[in-house]
Parts: structure tokens; C-alpha cells; sequence
């Protein structure tokens, strides 16, 4: 099937699917897209499962303003042939969280250079392309949440300062992020409280807020 047809028939597979309900209420809570369909996750991977993964379809449906081609492109994409440049472009090109999370949970995390590269994406100014490397980091830590120390220490004063900044999708990645560093061993989430103890009973609204949450997370050891 020649790749012209394959795009047509997904999509009248996703207006089959659609769900002008979930559409809406994606809309009223700022997930604006040019066309979403409002098709739901397990249908969408029902449809990448009747497809082989394929470079040409994958960058064909990126390019498209519609949610769940943006969506399917990360499910399609083969690792191999997504090298380092076409990442930051797909990157650069996300707007809103939805699109961050699934991309980092279905395709960046396997990437073999993703480890290097998201500390690249949460030290760039720009809102979503933090946001995503901080799920990117958050899905590497829940794999293996070990890291030398250089790289831990990098790690949580870039997401220290990302929660403290305000901004809220950045903010609520990063502690994400710090969440699965801590989940993985006593060790980590001692270390935390540690870097976050002088924030107990601040007046700062965001270093009381960090507190609070890593003193939550400590807890469950």
C-alpha cells in the first residue's frame, strides 16, 4: 500500500473512532489542536498495531496539526532511523503536555542517546521542550533510576530550579522526574530531603510546596 493510502485509510479508521465529547473537553482544558478526532488511547494503539513501525509514515503523520497523528507517529517510528536532529525537530515542535508524555513514554525513552540529549532539552529555555525532557527522565529513571553522582547532582539542581521557577507544566515534570529518582532506592530520597531541608517552613509558596511533596515521597520508604 503505497503511503498516500495508508494515511487515508488511518484516517477513516480515527473518523470511525471519533469522539466529539472527548474532543471537546480536550479543548476546554487548553489541548487545542488544527483536527482532533477525540479517539481515545487504547483505540489509537489498536490502530499503530495494524501497521508495521515505518521512518516515511512516522514523519508523514508528525507533520500533520492532528492529535492522534501526532500520536501515531511516535508509535511508528523506528528507533534506527530517528537520529538526533529529526528528534530535536519533533521536539521543538511539540505544544502541549499530552503530546510531550506519550511522545517520551512510546518512542524518546528508547532512544540509545536519550540519557544525554534530554539534559540538553531541560536546560533550553523553551517550556515544552523541558517539559519533555523531563518526561523523558522521569520514564528513564523508572527503567533505572541509578546515576553516577555528577549527573544525579545535575539533575536535581536543574529540577530544583525548574519547580521553583513557577512555570506549570515545567514545574510538574520536573517533580516528576525527582519522584522516580527517589522511588528508586532510600539512598536517593534521603539525598533529596537533604538538598530540600532548608525549604521546611519557608515563606516562598514554591520552596514550601517542593518541600512538602519530597517529605510526602520520603515517606513511603
Amino acid at each position: 500500500m503505497e503511503l498516500n493510502e495508508i494515511l487515508k485509510d488511518i484516517r477513516t479508521q480515527l473518523h470511525l473512532g471519533m469522539n466529539g465529547v472527548v474532543s471537546q473537553s480536550m479543548r476546554e482544558k487548553g489541548l487545542v489542536y488544527k483536527l482532533n478526532f477525540g479517539v481515545e488511547l487504547p483505540r489509537i494503539k489498536m490502530i499503530a498495531a495494524g501497521y508495521e513501525k515505518d521512518h516515511a509514515l512516522a514523519q508523514a503523520l508528525w507533520k500533520e496539526d492532528i492529535r492522534e497523528f501526532k500520536i501515531l507517529a511516535g508509535m511508528l517510528q523506528p528507533i534506527d532511523t530517528f537520529y538526533h536532529e529529526i528528534a530535536d525537530i519533533w521536539v521543538e515542535d511539540i505544544r502541549n503536555v499530552e503530546i510531550a508524555e506519550l511522545t517520551a513514554m512510546n518512542l524518546l525513552q528508547y532512544l540509545p542517546y536519550a540519557p544525554a540529549k534530554t539534559f540538553q532539552w531541560i536546560a533550553d529555555e523553551r517550556e515544552y521542550v523541558q517539559v519533555v525532557g523531563y518526561q523523558t527522565i522521569a520514564r528513564l529513571l523508572m527503567k533505572k533510576g541509578d546515576m553516577v553522582e555528577r549527573v544525579s547532582s545535575e539533575l536535581l539542581d536543574q529540577a530544583t530550579t525548574a519547580v521553583l521557577s513557577g512555570v506549570y507544566h515545567v514545574r510538574n515534570s520536573a517533580l516528576s522526574a525527582i519522584r522516580k529518582y527517589m522511588q528508586y532506592s532510600e539512598r536517593n530520597a534521603f539525598g533529596v530531603c537533604r538538598m530540600v531541608e532548608r525549604y521546611a517552613g519557608s515563606e516562598n509558596e514554591m520552596e514550601r510546596m517542593l518541600y512538602n511533596v519530597v517529605k510526602e515521597e520520603a515517606e513511603n520508604f
